[in-house]
């Protein structure tokens, strides 16, 4: 090729052909490469703990759940223990009476023998004119007023009584003595003249016919007894 003469222009380039332009980049991404490595290692950190934060709050909700149950558990272990202290305490106070009243027939099954022999033995002592009764079968007793029982219930046996009397205090003193044996709660009792013997016999001048209620606290309902006659 033949060299341009000195002092002409550059020939103009070929029509339809275009120059390729280089664009500059900005000076902070050819600095980016640089710390690459420290941006990553930044945003795995991050990473990182952020998913150690989450942990750490999911065990402490965890440990705070368990440590409320645990309360909770202790809670009611505690109070257990403290009503079985308080049951260990009241048996302790009221056995005494608990066996005294079991043992006058108030607590447990109705001892109907009893009952019938110690009429007769007051009777007998007492020399007291005949007693007839009747003694129907033990029904559930209730009372007026509401009462705490636990798992005894009360219950009751009827007796329809019926004695010939000298004077009053033969009924006084004989009611009086039956309830130092047993338990029983009085409905009615009247008391009526009778005529005398004509031929001058030990007779009765009064007669009374009563209706009471003989009383036991028991834990599951007995079978009705057949009605009882002397």
């Amino acid at each position: 090729m033949s060299a341009l003469p000195s002092g002409m222009p550059p020939a103009a380039p070929a029509a339809g052909k275009k120059t390729a332009r280089t664009v500059a980049l900005p000076l902070w991404m050819n600095e980016l490469a640089l710390i690459r490595l420290a941006l990553l290692c930044f945003a795995t950190a991050l990473s990182v703990g952020s998913l150690l934060v989450l942990v750490s709050s999911w065990y402490l909700n965890q440990r705070g759940a368990a440590l409320a149950r645990t309360q909770q558990l202790r809670n009611v272990a505690y109070d257990k223990f403290a009503h079985v202290e308080n049951e260990k305490l009241e048996i302790r106070d009221y056995q005494p009476q608990f066996l005294a009243l079991r043992e006058r027939g108030l607590i447990g099954e109705e001892k109907r023998l009893e009952w019938i022999d110690a009429i007769r033995q007051i009777q007998e002592r007492r020399k007291l004119l005949p007693i007839s009764y009747e003694i129907d079968a033990q029904q559930p007793f209730r009372l007026e007023a509401q009462a705490a029982m636990g798992d005894y219930s009360l219950r009751g046996s009827r007796m329809d009584l019926h004695m010939d009397l000298l004077h009053e205090m033969d009924l006084f003193d004989f009611l009086h003595e039956l309830k130092q044996r047993n338990y029983y709660t009085m409905q009615d009792c009247s008391i009526k003249r009778s005529a005398t013997a004509a031929n001058g016999a030990l007779a009765s001048t009064l007669s009374a016919d009563c209706t009471l209620y003989w009383l036991t606290l028991a834990t599951a309902a007995p079978a009705p007894a057949a009605r009882s006659r002397p």
